[in-house]
């Protein structure tokens, strides 16, 4: 357990220090995955409440040179209070650890002060409250939501995402084979446990994951059947998968080698053949693109990727209005030179995971402003609702005609990931 632990410090310290996704960092996991995973994850959930607790039994600044013990003290407490490990051990264990790293006396202090919060769990537990966004965080959310909004968007954001499936056809067939809930759109949704590769129809490359929410931007394309779509940004290959079996002519492109790797790889295990995969820079290929190719471009834009925090509960804690802003501009100049791959016609579908509407409804109107060639198509519920007659996706269309996901949107079946999608056609 002390090396798993170790690990775990090391990791934390990355993801905070370093601004990495847990996923780079869980090549070092080994064995201890899976209780990894759950360390961090929880850690992370409850990072903010935890070094506000800490403040009550830490009166004086961890020197930086032994950062190591402050991440210490976060994942020990994260046992102690939620995953019930049993705490002799735990206090032990992660003692030593900083003997090691630092000295015998800071070692002492987390052992006295870790015996303490031992002793205080109730009440600490008692004044937990389920805000854990940042400051940074809070800055980007007032940028485009009301207090009340923001209020929603965090208690959603705590909860773990479900898992949501895409099938290549009869979606009501295997909700059924896999016990799963058929969503409005024809997602399939299941809990969030279990090794995804055990299920059925994993082997046989008949799903693949892929949150509800991603799953609405090839959705609103309608008939393509035939049609050549280029999948701009097009690892891990989800909405490629999407395309495909709509029956499109699909062209995937990503930057880098070992993305596309990944989407070969993915498509691969789902029996799908592209009509080519391309390794370039995105915005390069746009810009000295001279025909007009097209029928219809899906751009899954880079972005800050603040709407899978549900999925990635670090967001909140390595993402500020800086990093939007680097987005927001790589996201232009993708947007500036996609009409030259496009035909007359043609249409665009522009999508990011990013909850800040700079990098989605300010994006798309800035650039409608400046681009007459392009129009709006309004989105209709229609386009997405499949299974349902309830209207209860409307809520996900805005007046513009856009569709904006927010966590708490289909709260009582689970919620969704934050998502941004627009729909627009060159017309001249």
């Amino acid at each position: 357990m002390s090396e798993m632990r170790k690990t775990a410090i090391k990791s934390l310290q990355d993801i905070l220090e370093n601004k990495l996704f847990l996923s780079e960092v869980k090549e070092n996991f080994g064995e201890d995955k899976a209780f990894l995973n759950m360390l961090l994850l929880t850690a992370l959930r409850h990072y903010v409440f935890l070094k506000k607790t800490l403040k009550n039994y830490v009166k004086k600044k961890i020197p930086e040179k032994n950062a190591i013990a402050e991440y210490a003290l976060v994942l020990a407490m994260t046992e102690i209070l939620y995953l019930k490990t049993p705490e002799y051990a735990t206090i032990n264990s992660y003692v030593e650890i900083v003997k090691k790293k630092t000295d015998k006396f800071l070692g002492g202090f987390i052992n006295a002060v870790l015996r303490k919060i031992c002793a205080d769990k109730e009440q600490i537990l008692a004044s937990h409250t389920t805000g854990f966004f940042s400051k940074e965080f809070y800055d980007i959310l007032k940028q485009d939501y009301t207090p009340e909004e923001i209020i929603k968007i965090e208690e959603a954001s705590i909860n773990e995402a479900p898992l949501d499936l895409t099938v290549k056809e009869q979606p009501k067939l295997w909700a059924g084979k896999l016990g799963g809930t058929l969503l409005a759109n024809g997602t399939i949704r299941l809990p969030n446990q279990g090794a995804i590769t055990e299920l059925e129809g994993y082997a046989t490359g008949d799903w693949w994951v892929q949150d509800m929410a991603a799953s609405l931007a090839a959705q609103v394309l309608g008939n393509i059947e035939g049609r050549k779509v280029l999948d701009l940004c097009s690892a891990p290959g989800g909405k490629a998968a999407q395309l495909i079996s709509k029956g499109a002519e699909v062209s995937c492109l990503d930057v880098a080698d070992n993305r596309v790797e990944t989407l070969r790889e993915n498509l691969y295990r789902l029996k799908m053949n592209p009509e080519e995969v391309i390794c370039t820079d995105g915005i390069r290929f746009l810009k000295h693109s001279d025909q007009e190719t097209f029928d219809a471009i899906l751009l899954d834009a880079p972005c800050s990727a603040t709407g899978t925090i549900r999925r990635h509960p670090e967001v909140s804690l390595i993402k500020d209005m800086e990093d939007i802003k680097l987005q927001e501009k790589l996201q232009r100049a993708f947007l500036k030179y996609i009409g030259n791959a496009l035909k007359k016609n043609g249409i665009v579908v522009y999508c990011t995971c990013s909850i800040s509407k700079f990098e989605g409804e300010k994006q798309i109107n800035n650039f409608l402003k400046e681009n007459k060639n392009f129009k709006i198509i309004p989105i209709k519920e229609k386009e997405i609702n499949i299974y349902d007659n309830e209207g209860k996706l409307k809520e996900l269309i805005t007046k513009e005609g856009f569709i904006r996901t927010l966590p708490y949107h289909l709260e009582t079946l689970g919620g969704m990931d934050s998502f941004f999608i627009a729909k627009l056609q060159k017309v001249g």
